[in-house]
């Protein structure tokens, strides 16, 4: 009776597989959906690093978006130019000169140097402290409880006496922690070099106002303007246009920034060997790290 069994049972399964497979190997056919051969050459071209640095979800989503929905082709920050002129010979167009994105920390003032400076007792995120009031008195400035630091995968960014500090070694440009930072204060801009400068301070204020809240902020006083035109002042704080800039510290830069009595004008990023030798015989500005786009103008809630 046992082996009857054992033998239906057998047989039985042997045929629900029969079945299954045959149901699968329809639905296979009936409801497959052609994949453009390009996607999967550029998904293969891609580092695979997922990091939702080019704007998408992943890798996959962004060669979907560049075969179908002529997305550029330069978009990856962690494969750069190499990646960017692959993945434009298998679309067949050609790819203009591209930088590898990197963030810049627009503030430069750690806790010693931040005045109005009160206990906070909450949530231990900057999300949550750039909605209480008093934390301290500067409302553009870095809050500096690390959410860019929880928010990188590659451990690139980190919180150094209360100020967000860059690791240029290990940071790809993925955007991860300008996306985080509820007060915008770190921005993501192509580095033309290893080596860039940047404004380290997002305080619009009168020059009066910033002085009773920072020891270093930007006090908006024209002198970078007035030495290169490079520097526009927009709501009392310098900006730099990267478009025009030469790439090179040519005399008038060197001077707006020696001019800097705040020495807000800073070189962020890591000197190349290159720039090292170039810069020898000249004492450059404090180093910290790099881009400007936006500032805490986007933040919905200033604290």
């Amino acid at each position: 009776m046992n082996l009857v069994i054992v033998g239906l049972s057998a047989s039985t399964l042997f045929g629900m597989a029969i079945v299954i497979c045959y149901i699968l190997g329809w639905a296979n056919k009936a409801f497959h959906v052609e994949v453009d051969p390009r996607t999967e050459a550029i998904v293969a071209t891609l580092p695979g690093a997922n990091c939702g640095g080019c704007g998408y979800v992943g890798c996959g989503d962004y060669a979907d978006a560049v075969v179908n929905d002529g997305a550029p082709v330069d978009k990856c920050p962690v494969g750069g130019a190499a990646c960017a002129a692959s993945v434009a010979s298998i679309m067949g167009v050609e790819v203009g000169e591209s930088f590898p994105q990197r963030p810049i920390v627009h503030c430069g003032a750690h806790y010693s140097e931040r005045k109005g400076r009160t206990e906070y007792r909450g949530e231990m995120t900057c999300k949550a402290a750039n909605m209480v009031a008093g934390v301290q008195g500067c409302t553009y400035g870095c809050l500096g409880f690390g959410d860019c630091t929880r928010a990188c995968k590659y451990d690139a960014i980190h919180i150094v006496d209360g100020l967000a500090t860059v690791d240029y070694d290990k940071c790809i440009g993925c955007g991860a922690c300008g996306s985080v930072c509820p007060r915008n204060i770190i921005t993501i801009t192509p580095f033309k070099k290893s080596r860039i400068l940047a404004v380290g301070c997002s305080n619009k204020d009168t020059g009066k106002d910033v002085m009773a809240v920072c020891e270093v902020g930007c006090i908006g006083c024209k002198a970078c303007a007035r030495k290169s035109d490079l520097f526009k002042i927009v709501d009392n704080l310098p900006t730099i246009d990267y478009e025009i800039w030469d790439e090179e510290c040519t005399p008038d830069v060197m001077a707006a920034c020696e001019k800097c009595s705040r020495n807000r004008l800073i070189f962020v990023g890591e000197p190349s060997a290159d720039d090292i030798a170039a810069t020898a015989d000249k004492e450059l500005p404090e180093v910290v790290e790099a881009d400007f786009k936006t500032t805490v103008d986007d933040t919905e809630w200033r604290g």
